[in-house]
């Protein structure tokens, strides 16, 4: 008997950013900040690989080369990295509560539409998610404004699905010292992994 498998979108940890409102809030690297024990990009790495979906983190490194990256630049630096894949799940590295079953939430989801756009509680969150025929969109890519303009150009074209989430994860990021406290009270409050 011979099955079908389908292929799974990869999550892109965007890694590469300065964190500069962290930064300038009195912290350092945010990515690097501990919860719970864990550093904060450690905990969504964690749940990228729970999920069983492909990933691929995006490193200053790997947007060296340009000047004064941002978080198009980075976005488009993973999808030339990964130009293979299925689709893409775009992950910010500091939302250290986002559980493994929205990833595959928003990849399942993705089967039926070339861009997803998740929500909790009304508010927009992460991973936004793009099928392969975004790719050349998202290669194009460049400084600070993310992807939100594929999602626009990809919802005029009737191919965005929303898909609501209960995961305070998928918005709870950690772009504060206070952010970060707040992520700390709501993971002892067991709603982390």
């Amino acid at each position: 008997m011979h099955r079908m498998v389908t292929q799974l979108p990869t999550v892109l940890i965007l890694a590469a950013g300065r964190g500069e409102r962290f930064r300038a809030a009195g912290g350092t690297d945010k990515l690097q900040e501990m919860l719970l024990g864990r550093r904060v990009r450690d905990w969504v790495t964690q749940a990228a690989r729970d999920s069983g979906l492909p990933w691929h983190v995006v490193e200053a490194a790997h947007t060296a080369h340009i000047s004064n990256p941002g978080m198009g630049d980075s976005i488009a630096c993973g999808v030339a990295a990964t130009a293979d894949a299925a689709g893409w799940l775009i992950l910010p590295a500091d939302l250290p509560l986002i559980q493994a079953s929205s990833l595959l939430a928003v990849a399942h989801m993705l089967q039926n539409h070339t861009a997803v756009v998740p929500f909790f509680a009304g508010q927009r969150g992460h991973p936004v998610g793009f099928g392969p025929q975004a790719q050349d969109e998202l290669l194009a890519l460049r400084g600070d404004s993310g992807a939100a303009s594929v999602v626009a150009a990809w919802k005029q074209r009737g191919g965005v699905g929303v898909l609501e989430l209960e995961d305070v994860g998928c918005i709870t990021d950690v772009d504060t010292p206070d952010a970060l406290r707040a992520a700390q009270a709501l993971a002892l409050q067991g709603h982390a992994a």
